[in-house]
């Protein structure tokens, strides 16, 4: 039987939320969701592989593939000279193929996915307080001032535009949230897993 077509299902939220740690867990208990890898014109960091965290293009590679329309979305972000984006190729086979690809972008690549996709299941991640925010993200130890300041000034400008989102959780507790957005996703029509060829079927009389 053909494959079903696929959906594309969208997470974003401001620096801090903790986006990384609930997508982690969804990838971990929702097999049926594909995690579509970025790319991007920065430099890898300490432990990050190709092809794994990031698809790593220098800034003439980046350009080249996006005038030759090959990014669904792409963005500079927190104003400086890095881009990011979602390969075509990162997602359309996918889709054709009857998977669920899962996005972790922000507000502006979404408004651009939703351009192409508009039944694409879009979730917001909001923290408690927005004072949560500042709170993290001083507690990762890895930002400048100045870096902290502009990620803070870029998850206020977000945080108006969760309206736009089908879906908003508020992230108070990891397990919470993700059973959140597991209810979305079964609302939504997400499959059932496929079973193992190894998992038994039913009882032999």
């Amino acid at each position: 039987m053909a494959h079903l077509p696929g959906k594309l299902v969208v997470i974003s939220g401001p620096s801090g939320v903790g986006k990384t740690s609930i997508l982690r867990r969804l990838l971990a208990e929702v097999p049926q969701l594909v995690p579509s890898v970025s790319a991007t014109t920065r430099p890898p960091r300490a432990g990050e592989k190709e092809g794994v965290d990031y698809h790593f293009l220098t800034a003439e590679e980046f350009e080249k593939r996006r005038a030759a329309g090959e990014f669904l979305e792409c963005c500079r972000v927190y104003g400086r000279q890095h881009w990011y984006g979602t390969l075509v190729a990162e997602v359309a086979p996918r889709l054709a193929a009857g998977a669920w690809v899962v996005l972790e972008i922000d507000v502006e690549g979404t408004l651009s996915i939703l351009d192409r996709f508009p039944d694409a299941v879009t979730i917001f991640v909001e923290p408690t307080r927005p004072d949560q925010l500042e709170a993290r993200l001083a507690g990762r130890g890895t930002e400048s001032p100045e870096a902290m300041a502009r990620r803070l000034e870029v998850a206020r400008r977000e945080l108006l535009e969760a309206h736009r989102y089908r879906h908003r959780v508020v992230n108070e507790e990891l397990e919470a949230a993700v059973a959140a957005i597991k209810r979305i996703l079964a609302d939504a029509g997400l499959p059932p897993p496929t079973p193992s060829p190894d998992t038994p079927t039913g009882a032999h009389a």
